[in-house]
């Protein structure tokens, strides 16, 4: 078996298909480029139709490969300043360092985190330290995989408490075609997801959750359909009757239009749907 996912990526392609090709109430744009130099601009921009509220990030990224070095700078419009540095496959194969800074200069808030991740075959695991000078927390997770069979835990500990905040374990199973996966969070919190490619043009997904204390179980069922080569059509709704739908199509290369709508199948007429608009741009 190859290198399994991170804890986070568990069940990924279910995510997926629930996820992406939405932008409910936003109309978004982003914007990828790379200089001739090597050095990548991502640019993000989106505003809330409800809110009329605008944010943004610029992110520039530098790759220096012959000493795995990975430079990253990140601004947003809450003026917040992030600096990135990762250094993989040096001390040795499969082990990735990541220092990760960020620093407000309206509230002089900083922060730091140092988070360091290995993965070779079998086994993908890391430990992350925010450093806070009350007591750093630690998270760390790791995967096992064997022969399509997953199994995982997560947990998170304040040094500052001496508590352990958070508990989750996950089991899977994946093949070419289909995953299966539960997982159990802090012992209350019982969730699940199946995804399954039919074939080449159509994905399909289900997951469940449940919470212990509460009588309702909370599902959803999505689907995506490859109409052809450019364009694709989404499809998901869960049992709270919100049904969404979203429309990729690729305009040109480089060039991607999203379209997506939320509406509320109890109160068809009474309003408050949610219409969406994204267009990513790449060069």
């Amino acid at each position: 078996m190859a290198v399994p996912p991170t804890y986070a990526d568990l069940g990924k392609s279910a995510k997926d298909i629930f996820n992406k090709g939405y932008g409910f109430g936003l109309v978004k744009l982003d914007v990828k480029t790379k200089s001739a130099s090597g050095v990548e601009f991502k640019t993000s921009g989106s505003s809330n139709v409800d809110t009329s509220k605008v944010t943004g990030t610029l992110e520039t990224k530098y790759k220096w490969a012959e000493y795995g070095l990975t430079f990253t700078e990140k601004w947003t419009t809450e003026n917040t300043l992030g600096t990135e540095i990762c250094v993989e496959d040096q001390i040795t194969k499969g082990l990735k360092l990541t220092f990760d800074t960020t620093f407000s200069p309206n509230t002089g808030k900083k922060s730091g985190k140092v988070k360091t991740a290995y993965k070779r075959e079998y086994l993908n695991a890391g430990v992350d330290v925010d450093l806070d000078f009350a007591g750093p927390t630690i998270h760390g997770a790791a995967v096992a995989g064997y022969e399509g069979w997953l199994a995982g835990y997560q947990m998170t500990f304040d040094t500052a408490k001496s508590k352990m905040t958070h508990s989750n374990f996950s089991v899977g199973y994946k093949t070419g075609d289909f995953q299966l996966h539960t997982n159990v969070n802090d012992g209350s919190e019982f969730c699940g997801s199946i995804y399954q490619k039919v074939n080449d043009k159509l994905e399909t997904a289900v997951n469940l959750a449940w919470t212990a204390g509460s009588n309702g179980t909370r599902f959803g069922i999505a689907a995506k359909y490859q109409l052809d080569s450019s364009a694709s059509i989404s499809a998901k709704v869960n049992n709270a009757s919100l049904v969404g739908i979203g429309y990729t199509q690729t305009l040109r290369p480089g060039m991607k239009l999203l379209l997506s709508a939320l509406v509320d199948g109890k109160n068809i007429n009474a309003g408050g749907h949610k219409l969406g608009l994204g267009l990513e741009l790449e060069a």
